[in-house]
């Protein structure tokens, strides 16, 4: 991450939600360009779906890694993400965590939102994550 561009604040006043793979508040103010990558899910470039929701999470990661570098930019980038979740529950929220701090493990992690759904726009999707970068 370019320190530069961003900054990742969690103030005391509010709760730790590193935890949770996430951050309270991006700060963005020098950049060079801003790229919103539509909503990926996790279809692999054939546009199958796996039934299993973690490896669907890893894949719409994997597939916002890919938009990234097609705009030169990476996975520290990103100041704000957008989760879409079908069907939410408890084990879905510990999984995705698991994936964030996976992909996280050596960034601050961006500002997220958690949006349970009751359905997305495929048939068998079960989540879809939008994010915004800054280089």
């Amino acid at each position: 991450m370019n320190k530069e561009t961003f900054k990742i604040i969690n103030p005391s006043t509010l709760y730790d939600p590193t935890p949770n793979a996430y951050s309270h508040v991006a700060v963005v103010e020098n950049f060079k360009k801003i790229i919103h990558i539509a909503g990926q899910g996790g279809e692999n470039s054939k546009g199958e779906l796996s039934p299993n929701f973690e490896e669907q999470a890893f894949q719409a990661i994997d597939n916002i890694k890919h938009a990234l570098i097609a705009a030169d930019a990476e996975l520290s980038n990103i100041a704000v993400l957008r989760v879409l979740v079908v069907d939410h529950t408890v084990e879905k929220h510990e999984i995705l965590i698991k994936v964030m701090q996976n992909l996280w493990k050596n960034h601050p992690f961006p500002a997220c939102t958690l949006i349970p759904v009751p359905r997305l726009a495929l048939e068998h999707m079960l989540i879809e994550v939008e994010a915004t970068a800054y280089t």
